[in-house]
């Protein structure tokens, strides 16, 4: 009788924390390789590696950014194959594994539910497997409401055949939810500006896809009762609709009266737009404005609109939300000379405040690296370079156009960027630091002079 072998992985390789990262590059190489074949490119000729390679890593990662047009430059088939790679990258590849085995097998493994667990950030891991359920559910009902809505505009005011307006309202729908950036339009939403009809569907996709999987979830049970939400649920919903407030009317007061963004258009124009600019920042990517003609006032408040990004488990990237209130939080408390931290009813681990802490530090990090390293490499401005980052880190796919002029081994940095703000910095540390070291004893303590 033939015995069925079985490969065995190394542990250090096999660990839920560090497979996850080895997954998404794996779909990275693999979209990378599909966008090199002759059918993705437009025209005759083959792709060149480094725009198949940034190209896919942009999709797998739902960021955007691209160095080419992804309008003349890609075939219908590379269009395609940016889209399946959006959506795998959007529902996370071991999600996708797992609601797979789902449907095949009825049965989860540990260790598949440990991955998506950190995939996810569930903190139960009986939840895997009911919330991928909804994770499917959810994306598909959002993303087909989407897509009807913008193809019935698209046929009706721009486009004379239902086969190219359908294309176009699926795609656009796709990466509004996931928050990515790529368009099958040269400029992006330029040329539907002002169109609420166009704007306000994607804006609405691209918010409710930075909410977060877990909250959607939660909000789907309990929207009629707020006094229930978690403090997960609450920081994310109101933090989110508050910063879409604040975003937006700091965008309408800058740029109000600027002729190359807001200035020409009516009240209506003006208006939409400007829930744009408070909702795209935070992780969507599209634009029907050019960010590189934004006043630098504007384009400091998107710095910081991105960094902070939008829900976890959610498409959005940056820290998240929840992570720069409970910093906030925490310096409240600080201030006011709290022996804890209180959000509502509840009180805050210092475990969870360590946490914050540390994804803050490294995305400051990261960031104020990688900027030094690209102007190293290019002769573009401060203002422009540290946007490209943010962008690149924060998984937005916003840019004021420098992106197709970036250097080979600036967009390696950007690239790195990218996936790291996808699979997140705690997960991309954890996968170098495998365990957690549980000392047997306690050293004395000390204050050292703070301030």
């Amino acid at each position: 009788m033939l015995r069925t072998m079985r490969l065995k992985m190394p542990a250090s390789i096999s660990h839920p924390v560090r497979l996850l990262p080895l997954t998404f590059f794996a779909l990275i190489v693999l979209g990378t390789l599909l966008l090199l074949l002759p059918v993705a490119r437009e025209g005759a000729g083959s792709p060149s590696f480094m725009a198949a390679f940034f190209t896919s890593a942009s999709a797998v990662t739902v960021t955007g950014l691209a160095t080419v047009d992804t309008s003349s430059y890609w075939s219908p088939t590379g269009q395609g194959i940016i889209l399946v790679l959006v959506e795998i990258g959007g529902l996370g590849i071991i999600a996708l594994a797992t609601i797979l085995g789902l449907f095949i097998g009825g049965r989860l493994g540990l260790r598949t539910r440990l991955v998506a667990q950190a995939d996810m950030h569930v903190v139960n891991i009986g939840e895997v497997r009911p919330l991928f359920k909804r994770v499917a559910f959810t994306m598909l009902f959002f993303q087909t409401v989407t897509a009807i809505v913008l193809t019935l505009r698209y046929r009706g005011a721009y486009f004379s055949d239902l086969p190219t307006a359908i294309w176009h309202g699926v795609f656009d729908a796709v990466m509004a939810f996931n928050n990515a950036g790529f368009s099958l339009n040269r400029d992006s939403l330029v040329g539907y500006a002002g169109d609420g009809l166009i704007i306000i569907p994607i804006s609405i996709a691209v918010f409710v896809g930075a909410i977060g999987f877990p909250v959607l979830a939660e909000l789907f049970q309990e929207w009629r009762r707020p006094a229930q939400w978690t403090i997960h649920t609450r920081l994310t919903v109101w933090g989110s609709f508050g910063l879409l407030f604040v975003g937006a009317a700091a965008f309408l007061l800058l740029e109000w009266n600027n002729p190359n963004t807001l200035g020409g258009g009516g009240f209506g124009h003006k208006l939409v737009t400007g829930i744009e600019g408070g909702i795209m920042p935070r992780s969507g990517g599209l634009n029907s404005f050019d960010w590189g003609e934004v006043r630098p006032e504007t384009l400091n408040i998107g710095v910081i609109l991105m960094f902070i990004g939008g829900g976890s488990a959610s498409t959005a990237g940056g820290i998240k939300i929840t992570t720069f209130l409970l910093l906030a939080y925490v310096i409240w408390a600080e201030l006011r000379g709290d022996p804890e931290i209180r959000i509502g009813s509840r009180s805050i681990g210092p475990r969870v405040v360590r946490t914050a802490i540390t994804i803050a530090l490294l995305a400051v990090m990261l960031v104020t690296v990688t900027t030094f390293l690209v102007m190293l490499m290019t002769d573009f401005d401060f203002d422009e370079v540290l946007f490209e980052c943010t962008s690149a880190f924060a998984t937005v796919g916003l840019s004021t156009g420098i992106t197709p002029d970036l250097p080979a081994n600036a967009q390696i940095v950007i690239i790195v960027l990218m996936f790291l703000g996808r699979v997140g910095t705690i997960a991309a540390a954890g996968a170098l630091v495998l365990r957690r070291r549980i000392p047997r004893y306690h050293l004395p303590e000390e204050q050292p002079i703070i301030g």
